[in-house]
């Protein structure tokens, strides 16, 4: 039996986001057992007091949560439902928590076979607010799933998220994802185009964000953003391809639904632009490098 404090929770994936959850969790208490395929990232993790299971099947054995931090549906299928992954462990006193970013009716699917091929409850928890906002339980997470597992997987997200707010059914999180990356996306791109402008205008970039802190036009990517782009600061917050990887979900989302989404359909043109000069492995502040006409570094 788990307290209502803490727990044992199974992380698979131990990239940036995943290795920042696992040490988060092992702060805050509870007992995690990791798995990735890169045995160097399980092994730092396991210095930090994790357990390094052999493999998906062995860390969800030990554990009531299972938590996947993984970048495609493709391969979040995979490890639930392939040779020795969750669903081989799984059991109706099991919850998974799947923090990826992925389709949202393939969560949908997913969530639906998982729970009618062996009783393990699916929420869909995607996460704003990158390593930091792990690191210090400060995540923004937007849940899909029945409001009786979205509070069972509370155990966990009471230290992972500051907002922990349910959308609706399965998959209504990542549909919710994909609105917070249209924001960010456009945000970014604003940002970017704001410190040109700024600079050829003979104005300190780095003064704007105070100078419209309280205004319309403040928001946390202004404040966070601004002073980081305007110095050309490259250091990792987020992947470009990620966020492309998101904005390609969003739009086949959107024709789907038969959205219009032309402010958005522009920043993805800029980002796959991006991505085919190289720069996709790279932080958001390399936007820079496009406006500079890559004259920068």
């Amino acid at each position: 039996m788990q307290d209502d404090h803490r727990a044992d929770v199974a992380v698979i994936g131990a990239g940036i986001m995943g290795t920042a959850i696992v040490s988060r969790l092992i702060e805050t208490g509870h007992k995690v057992s990791v798995f990735d395929l890169d045995a160097e990232k399980v092994a730092a993790l396991q210095a930090k007091g994790a357990y390094a299971a052999g493999s998906v099947e062995d860390a969800v054995s030990r554990s009531a949560f299972c938590v996947l931090s993984l970048n495609h549906a493709n391969i979040v299928r995979a490890v639930v439902f392939g040779e020795k992954g969750v669903s081989a462990a799984a059991n109706a006193d099991k919850v998974l928590i799947d923090m990826s970013s992925i389709d949202p009716a393939e969560t949908a699917d997913m969530a639906t076979r998982l729970r009618r091929e062996t009783g393990m409850a699916w929420v869909d928890c995607p996460l704003s607010g990158g390593v930091p906002g792990a690191l210090s339980g400060r995540l923004t997470i937007m849940a899909g799933g029945s409001p009786e597992d979205f509070e069972r997987a509370r155990v966990v997200m009471r230290h992972l998220a500051a907002n922990y707010t349910l959308m609706g059914a399965s998959g209504a999180g990542q549909t919710t994802k994909l609105i917070n990356q249209l924001f960010c996306a456009v945000l970014f791109q604003a940002v970017a185009e704001a410190v040109k402008l700024a600079e050829a205008g003979g104005v300190d970039p780095a003064a704007i964000p105070a100078a419209l802190a309280g205004g319309r036009a403040d928001s946390r990517i202004l404040q966070e953003f601004m002073a980081k782009f305007a110095a050309r600061d490259f250091s990792p917050t987020g992947r470009i391809d990620n966020m492309l990887k998101d904005l390609d979900s969003l739009q086949a989302f959107a024709l789907k639904t038969k959205t219009p989404l032309p402010m958005t359909g522009a920043v993805v043109e800029i980002h796959r632009l991006l991505c085919s000069a190289g720069l996709g492995p790279k932080d958001s502040a390399e936007m820079m490098r496009l406006l500079d006409g890559f004259q920068a570094g």
